[in-house]
């Protein structure tokens, strides 16, 4: 059997869309989202305290610098329980699609944050490294307390991906890689400090200048992919091969067309033309779309899908199209 697309047989096209209900899955995230961020402004208050007053006494730029960076998680932590709360909230007239996209504004924000910070951080670095005459020699309790802080971070980044990934949230991963960034630059540091005291004084500042480029570096990866789901960029190959299958898959289909799909915070949204014979009625091609999109709203993170109807003339099989029954 072949097909043509017949789009003056039928002069209208039927449109439909179909969104997810699913108060339950979006209360989850908004409560996971709180608790850890929650756990990590606790945990980095108490981080920055210690290295503020033991870096300033020990003479460490780096753990100084350790301490800013544990500051802009702080900023980033509120920052993320800001957009969640408004990214939660129901559709309105306003924004008939949902607030999810102050998840994708806020992991900008981050984004933002971390490249500021990090540039700051390494004009500082550079400055004390072009007079090395001003260097100090950093006390070992500074060493301690890179150590600890090390360990601490590292078990909150544990703690905050495994939240992030159980509720699939790119806001929270975001903030959870942050927290690793933390743990690495603490590392960082400790490395740094450790060397100052064995008779390499540069080595402080210069662990200071690393992490300030570490920081910058994933502050402008988070950026650029903000700006590109704003920009309505469509899902990967994988998911939309997955919406491809669905469809194929969906019993007197005919075939479809033009399918789109665009991101909206961590949903996604999907449009696409399905194709019916043009002497099907309204009502038969309308169940077989429901069960269409009933079967692309079962792949994980689907918000909605909107189907335009487009009718199809169905050449008939025999000798005069050379086709054989």
């Amino acid at each position: 059997m072949t097909h043509q697309h017949d789009h003056s047989a039928v002069p209208a096209r039927r449109l439909a869309s179909y969104q997810a209900s699913e108060p339950g899955a979006e209360s989850e995230r908004s409560q996971v989202a709180r608790r850890s961020t929650w756990i990590s402004v606790v945990v980095n208050i108490i981080l920055v305290i210690f290295q503020i007053i033991v870096g300033v006494f020990a003479h460490s730029q780096a753990l100084i610098a350790d301490a800013i960076h544990s500051l802009s998680d702080i900023l980033s932590d509120f920052v993320v329980l800001f957009a969640n709360r408004h990214a939660a909230r129901a559709a309105d007239a306003s924004h008939p699609f949902g607030h999810r996209r102050f998840e994708t504004i806020a992991s900008l924000a981050i984004g933002l944050i971390m490249l500021g910070v990090g540039l700051a951080m390494v004009w500082s670095a550079g400055l004390r490294l072009s007079n090395p005459s001003t260097i100090p020699t950093v006390h070992l309790s500074a060493l301690f307390v890179a150590i600890s802080v090390l360990m601490a971070k590292e078990l909150l980044f544990r703690y905050m991906l495994r939240q992030a990934q159980r509720v699939r949230s790119a806001l929270l991963v975001a903030n959870a890689w942050h927290a690793r960034s933390d743990a690495a630059s603490s590392l960082v540091v400790g490395i740094g400090i450790l060397a100052n005291i064995a008779g390499f004084p540069m080595a402080d500042p210069l662990a200071a200048l690393l992490v300030g480029a570490m920081i910058a570096r994933m502050g402008g990866k988070f950026s650029l992919a903000a700006l590109s789901d704003l920009a309505d960029h469509a899902v990967d190959d994988e998911i939309e091969q997955q919406i491809r299958q669905a469809l194929h898959d969906t019993p007197n289909l005919l075939g479809f067309h033009d399918l789109k799909t665009r991101k909206s915070g961590d949903m996604i949204l999907v449009e696409v033309h399905l194709e019916f014979p043009s002497d099907m009625t309204i009502l038969a091609a309308h169940e077989i779309s429901e069960l269409a999109c009933a079967r692309i709203m079962q792949i994980d993170d689907i918000l909605q899908v909107t189907t335009h109807f487009d009718p199809v003339t169905v050449a008939p099989a025999g000798p005069d199209n050379g086709i054989s029954k």
